[in-house]
């Protein structure tokens, strides 16, 4: 029996990845809370401080990366995360917590980099940019079978649910390791000269304009990626005075919306610069924005809930556009030798506003629920109109996608 392709492993590893991180995440505050007895404020600060130091890891991964490639490193991050699940059962306190909380953030945010150096190694040209829309269109599928599973098992009501469900995305993760590993990489041999860059360190990033200022242009996006689930859920059910139950079915209507249709639209993508798809993400996020903050002026009825249908399936017009497409700019962006360090930089750009955003657009909200939506979008729109403007400044196999070039001589048989 023939083995499955290097890419069908890898996918399947993604999915069984994110399964189990569906499993976990919507239940995570309450497990802490049910395994330590702390109150859900206190398992709110311990794990945004776990969190926040996790950070240091970012860098680290990205040394990493470019010292021991990136399939490494993935599997180290799993293997940390898997050992940290299985210490949540016998949680007792917060320091015991903090402390498992962090081994599993180191995990955490050593996987963005990893994982998007891992793809560059493993696939090349427009076939990198059709993995990465794959990725995300399965991902996407497991966290929504894996936030099932998990609700399927707690309306058992046992409280031993809990602990079969942490321990099972240790063994999740264990499992797409094993996979990882057994997957070749296409990572070339460092050019002469290459053991001098690589002790640059980070300063070889910070030099490089473009790249930093395409990092620095994500920042307003990113921080729009993270409404459905900090500043929707709010404004829907004070702002707008809607149901709590909309806010599952406008979750819903974005993950399967990515599912189904991330793969085709990436594929359609393929004919144009990816720095223009970018940026039309990036436009498209910013009249969603302005669209939910036109709905605040009228009174909630069917007209306003239908609006918020409408602007939430703009939104994800403009993740499909932006997303993976990103991905693929950034991974052609960065240079090879210094990929690791490169992509580590970029996640940064995704892992500040993420730790930020639960406290800047609620405090922003307090102050203009409005006046949130339009700063949202004017940010989006700046994002836009930048990525368009540094295209020239890019490298040309990054702006325009090409196929994957014919493999000649030797190198057609290492592919497994």
């Amino acid at each position: 029996m023939r083995k499955p392709s290097s890419h069908v492993r890898y996918m399947v590893g993604m999915v069984v990845d994110a399964t189990g991180s569906g499993m976990y995440l919507p239940l995570s505050l309450l497990y802490f809370h049910h395994v330590t007895g702390l109150a859900i404020t206190q398992v709110g600060v311990i794990m945004t401080a776990a969190a926040v130091v996790g950070l240091v890891s970012n860098p680290a991964a990205g040394m990493l990366i470019d010292r021991f490639g990136a399939r490494t490193v993935v599997i180290g991050g799993y293997v940390v995360r898997a050992a940290g699940f299985c210490v949540y059962p016998f949680l007792d306190d917060g320091t015991v917590m903090f402390m498992a909380v962090l081994l599993v953030a180191l995990g955490d945010m050593s996987f963005p980099p990893a994982i998007q150096s891992f793809v560059a190694e493993i696939a090349h040209g427009t076939d990198r940019d059709k993995l990465l829309a794959a990725q995300r269109s399965l991902r996407n599928a497991g966290m929504g079978m894996g936030g099932l599973l998990a609700g399927a098992a707690l309306a058992l009501g046992s409280d031993s649910v809990y602990y079969l469900i942490v321990l099972t995305v240790a063994v999740g993760y264990l499992v797409a390791a094993a996979l990882i590993r057994t997957i070749p990489t296409d990572r070339a041999a460092p050019p002469p000269g290459a053991r001098i860059t690589r002790k640059g360190g980070y300063r070889l990033v910070a030099r490089n304009r473009p790249f930093m200022a395409l990092s620095l242009l994500n920042v307003p996006t990113a921080f729009g990626y993270m409404v459905l689930s900090v500043s929707l859920p709010v404004y829907l059910t004070q702002e707008l005075g809607a149901s709590k139950s909309l806010v599952g079915v406008l979750y819903a209507v974005n993950t399967v919306g990515i599912a189904l249709l991330q793969i085709p639209v990436t594929r359609r993508l393929g004919a144009y610069r990816r720095t223009r798809a970018v940026a039309l993400g990036a436009a498209v996020f910013a009249a969603s924005f302005g669209f939910f903050a036109v709905l605040g002026a009228f009174p909630v009825g069917t007209a306003v809930i239908v609006g918020v249908f409408a602007a939430t399936m703009v939104f994800t017009a403009g993740e499909l556009l932006h997303g993976a497409t990103a991905s693929a700019l950034v991974a052609h962006t960065a240079p090879e030798e210094t990929r690791g360090r490169h992509l580590a930089v970029y996640q940064l750009s995704w892992a500040v506003p993420i730790a930020l955003a639960p406290a800047v657009l609620t405090a922003l909200m307090a102050v203009s629920a409005t006046g949130m939506w339009l700063l949202l979008a004017a940010g989006a729109a700046v994002s836009a109109l930048g990525v368009l403007r540094l295209e020239r400044h890019l490298p040309e196999p990054a702006v325009h996608p090409r196929p994957k070039p014919e493999p000649t001589g030797e190198r057609a048989t290492v592919e497994s």
